[in-house]
């Protein structure tokens, strides 16, 4: 071990000395975390050659007859979780997953997010991404799950903070705490437009530190909301028809000269936007429908892209304006750090690793070759009318899981992203996903939620 490696571990060894238990974290093909408990005894172990484990009871890793697999922890990823969760101090590791012998494993999702930024740091960039994460607060009431605001009528509670009728504030208090116990830089927070529904915001990074930090953020939310108050945190895109669903909007920035330099930046430009960023845009756009099986990715993220709501369904860039698929924020125009945009269609049920893997391979496209992104559009798009979104030539967003991933075998984006062999597993898994809920779902289902939905996606 280089010399910072040995410093780390004495400070690693140091702070567990009051724990007896390390959950060793990653995630999976589809973006669900998993992990297994160690003694606190094996930290250097784990640091240093990493642990063995059965990879073919992971979906989307490898076959029965090349089961043994290698979970190696990140000692940058180490944080003591507040001792609530689990009625004791453990600590915590995010893992790398390795092939035997040590090699990175090709499907291990935080090795493609990694593969993805150094490609774009070879071209001379460096990739910074942020995440606005939302989520309800939920209870079991006479055997359905309800908002825990289900007192109220009123359905539009954007930035409600009233004592006595936002009964979530102390909980989004209680989570910020616990993020930046463990290590996250918390900006702001607010109750979001839905009745008890949240959103937390912390600072950017990396694509793969912003998705560890991700993944993080829904353990923890979950972690809070079922300790300390008896709730459930759920994630689901749309639990309900009738309420605004779950979002996560990806803020992407691309610089050079050690972050000193943001190139999509331009004084003179529409929105202070360089030709870089209406490049990186037009990228976007290009492979819109294609990068909807990656961000959107379950049956449930397509009844929350439906027009009615704050959703984008209709590929289009703007300024400002929240009803375009791709928005630049303008709240600081003269700040030239702040020029950035934001990708408003991905749901809180993607795998942030692929999604931000797939964004940067889409948008580096449209830099390479140069793709226009057209006109800004400064309208509200829903209030067009068919014919005038025609003329246009307004495109939309695929209406179903299964549009979209026969959308991308016609653009090779996601398959760039993901490796060939990779988009061929998430491919057949996701296949798989919608023949079961087409098993389930009875006529005009695209306009309510099964009970099959609930039961895949609202404790995911």
């Amino acid at each position: 071990m280089v010399a910072i490696e040995k410093t780390k571990l004495r400070e690693i060894t140091n702070a567990i000395q009051n724990t007896e238990h390390i959950i060793l974290h990653f995630t999976d093909l589809l973006g669900a975390f998993r992990g297994r408990t160690i003694p606190s005894s094996e930290v250097t172990r784990v640091i240093n050659t990493g642990i063995g484990f059965d990879g073919s009871s992971i979906p989307g890793f490898v076959n029965i007859e090349e089961s043994d697999m290698v979970m190696k922890a990140d000692p940058e990823t180490f944080t003591i979780l507040p001792s609530y969760f689990y009625n004791r101090p453990v600590a915590s590791f995010i893992c790398n997953i390795l092939k035997p012998g040590g090699g990175p494993y090709e499907s291990d999702p935080r090795h493609i997010c990694r593969k993805t930024m150094q490609k774009v740091q070879k071209q001379g960039f460096e990739p910074t991404v942020a995440a606005e994460v939302e989520f309800y607060l939920v209870k079991e009431e006479n055997g359905e799950f309800v908002p825990v605001e289900n007192h109220l009528d009123e359905r539009h509670r954007y930035f409600d903070i009233l004592p006595g009728r936002d009964l979530t504030e102390p909980y989004r208090m209680d989570l910020c705490d616990a993020l930046a116990q463990m290590g996250m830089t918390i900006e702001r927070q607010h109750h979001e437009v839905g009745p008890a529904q949240n959103e937390i915001t912390f600072k950017y990074g990396s694509p793969v530190e912003t998705s560890d930090n991700i993944m993080r953020y829904k353990y923890a939310a979950k972690a809070v909301a079922q300790r300390k108050y008896g709730w459930i945190a759920t994630f689901m895109p749309k639990p309900w028809i009738d309420l605004a669903g779950n979002g996560m909007h990806v803020h992407v920035g691309l610089f050079q000269r050690n972050k000193e330099k943001n190139t999509f930046y331009n004084g003179k430009g529409y929105a202070h936007m360089s030709q870089t960023c209406l490049y990186f845009v037009g990228g976007i756009l290009h492979h819109a429908r294609a990068l909807s099986a990656i961000v959107a990715p379950t049956v449930n993220s397509y009844k929350r892209l439906i027009p009615g709501y704050e959703a984008p369904v209709y590929i289009t860039w703007s300024r400002r304006n929240r009803s375009a698929l791709v928005r630049i924020p303008e709240y600081f125009p003269t700040d030239k750090n702040e020029v950035r945009l934001e990708f408003r269609c991905p749901d809180t049920l993607c795998n942030p690793y692929l999604a931000f893997s797939a964004v940067l391979e889409a948008g580096m496209d449209g830099v390479k070759k140069k793709i226009d992104p057209g006109d800004p559009l400064d309208k509200n798009t829903y209030r067009l009318t068919e014919d005038q979104r025609r003329k246009l030539g307004i495109k939309t967003l695929p209406s179903s899981l299964l549009e979209a991933l026969e959308e991308w075998k016609s653009d090779d984006i996601c398959i760039k992203a993901l490796g060939r062999e990779n988009a061929e597993k998430y491919l057949e898994l996701k296949m798989k996903e919608w023949k079961e809920y087409k098993r389930h779902a009875r006529k005009n289902s695209q306009l309510k939620i099964t009970l099959w939905e609930i039961r895949k996606y609202f404790f995911a």
